[in-house]
């Protein structure tokens, strides 16, 4: 089962990749994983990539793609994937497009959660966080059981600057900018699921889109 899953930030995919984890026992293909698997272990194409990095310049498309194809030839990726986090644009898609026709690979499906932007700027903007710990709570479906406090230390909870909602609504321009052409793209072999409702319905959705 090769999948690509698409959402916005704060959107559920984690969650639901997980599940599909679980399920098809694949594994979860993240970009940002790969690049610093790959930096960290100083292959080739990560010392390549660090140059990059270095400099504070994006990793060029034709690297990531690279490193893409060397990961998906590995024995775990045998029975599928799930890509999370690339494509991201539709230079990468056609990249991705002939990557995957050169090892002989076919995507199963494109799966797009769709959660409304505002739900997202609740869900995010209602995190609070131990810093020490990294214990997570919101401020309506997990509150502290004192406000601004953690539970085992007392020590204040602080809002991330990624979970500010001025970031938020930033992130989520970004990924309706790049998303929605890649939706146009993929039509052909595009689940949409509504991505607020109960996580067992949301995955179930996903289960019947692609089977």
């Amino acid at each position: 089962m090769k999948i690509i899953l698409l959402g916005p930030p704060g959107g559920g995919k984690g969650t639901q990749a997980k599940l599909l984890i679980d399920k098809f026992n694949i594994p979860q293909i993240s970009t940002g994983d790969m690049l610093r698997e790959d930096v960290n272990s100083n292959t080739k194409l990560g010392v390549l990539a660090k140059s990059y990095m270095d400099k504070g310049e994006l990793v060029p498309d034709s690297l990531i793609l690279d490193m893409m194809k060397k990961k998906l030839s590995e024995n775990e990726c045998n029975n599928g994937y799930i890509l999370d986090g690339f494509p991201r644009t539709i230079p990468q898609a056609e990249g991705l497009n002939k990557l995957l026709n050169k090892i002989g690979h076919i995507l199963n499906k494109i799966i797009v959660l769709n959660v409304d932007d505002n739900i997202i700027v609740e869900r995010m903007g209602g995190r609070r966080v131990h810093l020490p710990s990294g214990r997570v709570y919101h401020i309506k479906f997990n509150p502290p059981e004192n406000e601004g406090l953690d539970d085992i230390t007392n020590e204040k909870l602080v809002i991330r600057t990624d979970d500010q909602e001025s970031t938020v609504r930033n992130r989520l321009q970004v990924y309706h900018e790049s998303t929605k052409p890649l939706i146009n793209y993929y039509k052909d072999n595009l689940i949409t699921v509504n991505g607020t409702d109960k996580i067992n319905v949301v995955f179930g959705n996903i289960i019947k889109g692609i089977e």
